[in-house]
C-alpha cells in the first residue's frame, strides 16, 4: 500500500538522498528510483490496460515523463506516490491502443467458449479465472476500472484512492459499489473467492 506521509523519506525515516541527486541531475540516482518502483507501476499499467505491451509502454512514458518533471517534485507526498499519479493520469488518458486491447479480448473471449483440453489442471483454471478477471476488468468504464484497481489490486483505502484520482472519496465509494456489482454479473460462475468479492 502506498503511503502519503513523508514520500521522501527512507526506509530508515531519513530523507532519500536519491530524489534530491535525481533532480540535481544524476541519472544514476533516477535510475535507482526506477529500478524500485518499476514492478508496481507495471502492476498498476497492467490491470488499467489488460496488455502486458501497452502496460510496459505506459510504465516507460511514466517513467519519462517523471524525470522531466522532477524539478516540480515539491515532496509533498513520497516521490513512489508522486510516480504513481503520474502513471495513473497516463492510464487514464489512454486511448490509441484501446482498438488493439479489445480485438485481442475478443479473440480470448472466443477461445474460452471452447472446452477445456484434456489435461486441464489446476494451474490451468488459476489461468483462465484470472484471464477472466482482467477481462471484466476492461469491459469496466475507466473511472470505475481505476477505483477498483486502486483499492483491491493497490490495497489503498478510499480515501487514498480519492486523492489519487482527485475526486471526493464517496464518489470512489460509489464507483467500487457500481463495478463490484457489474463485475459479480460478469463473473457468477466463478468461485465465491474472486478478487472483486474482496473490494
Amino acid at each position: 500500500m502506498l503511503s502519503a506521509s513523508h514520500p521522501t523519506a527512507a526506509p530508515d525515516g531519513l530523507p532519500d538522498r536519491r530524489v534530491a541527486l535525481a533532480r540535481a541531475g544524476d541519472e544514476a540516482a533516477f535510475g535507482e528510483l526506477v529500478r524500485e518502483h518499476q514492478n508496481m507501476i507495471h502492476a498498476l499499467a497492467y490491470r488499467m490496460t489488460g496488455s502486458a505491451e501497452d502496460a510496459a509502454d505506459l510504465a516507460q512514458d511514466t517513467f519519462v515523463k517523471a524525470w522531466q518533471r522532477l524539478g516540480t517534485f515539491r515532496g509533498d507526498s513520497s516521490f513512489g506516490t508522486w510516480v504513481h499519479r503520474i502513471a495513473l493520469n497516463l492510464c487514464l488518458n489512454w486511448r490509441e491502443r484501446t482498438e488493439r486491447s479489445r480485438h485481442a479480448h475478443a479473440g480470448l473471449e472466443q477461445e474460452s467458449q471452447m472446452s477445456p483440453p484434456s489435461g486441464y489442471d489446476l494451474a490451468d483454471r488459476e489461468a483462465e479465472r484470472s484471464r477472466r478477471v482482467n477481462e471484466a476488468l476492461q469491459r469496466l468504464k475507466p473511472a470505475d476500472r481505476a477505483a477498483v484497481v486502486l483499492t483491491v489490486f493497490e490495497g489503498l483505502n478510499h480515501a487514498q484512492a480519492a486523492r489519487q484520482l482527485d475526486c471526493a472519496e464517496t464518489t470512489v465509494s460509489w464507483r467500487v459499489w457500481l463495478a463490484r456489482r457489474q463485475l459479480r454479473k460478469w463473473l457468477s460462475d466463478l468461485d465465491s473467492d474472486s478478487p472483486e468479492d474482496s473490494a
